[in-house]
C-alpha cells in the first residue's frame, strides 16, 4: 500500500544544514507576505547558491532557517515548495532519525497532498 508522510511541524527540517532553493515565482509572494519589496527581501533574506544557479534563503549561524521562530515558520502560508514537499517530494539519507512525520497510508483512488489531511471512510 502506498503512503505519504504527514508533517507534525516538529521543525527539525528547518534546523538542518543545507539550502532552501527559491523558485523565481516564490519570491514575490514571500515578500508580499512580509510586507516588503522584492528587492528588500532578496537583499535581506537571500543568498546566491554556490552553483550561482539561483537563490537560497539565508540561514542562521546554527544552520536554522532565517524564518524559524521557536517552533513556527514566519512564512508558513507562503513557504517555498521545497519546504512544503519535505519529506514526500524530497528527503536525504537519515531523515527519519530527525523528522517526526507520521507515515499515513494513501487510500486507493484518493488524491491527497502532504498539506491535506486524509479523509477516511468510517
Amino acid at each position: 500500500m502506498a503512503s505519504y508522510y504527514q508533517c507534525q511541524r516538529c521543525t527539525a527540517c528547518c534546523r538542518i544544514p543545507g539550502f532552501v532553493r527559491l523558485r523565481t515565482e516564490e519570491i514575490a509572494p514571500i515578500a508580499a507576505h512580509l510586507n516588503i519589496s522584492v528587492e528588500h527581501f532578496t537583499q535581506k533574506y537571500c543568498e546566491l547558491l554556490p552553483s550561482r544557479a539561483g537563490l537560497t534563503l539565508t540561514s542562521r549561524a546554527d544552520h536554522s532557517c532565517i524564518f524559524l521562530e521557536g517552533n513556527s515558520c514566519r512564512i508558513h502560508a507562503v513557504k517555498p515548495e521545497q519546504c512544503r514537499g519535505f519529506p514526500n517530494t524530497w528527503n536525504f539519507p537519515g531523515w527519519r532519525t530527525m523528522c517526526r512525520a507520521k507515515e499515513v497510508p494513501i487510500i486507493q483512488n484518493q488524491l491527497c497532498s502532504p498539506e491535506t489531511p486524509l479523509h477516511t471512510e468510517d
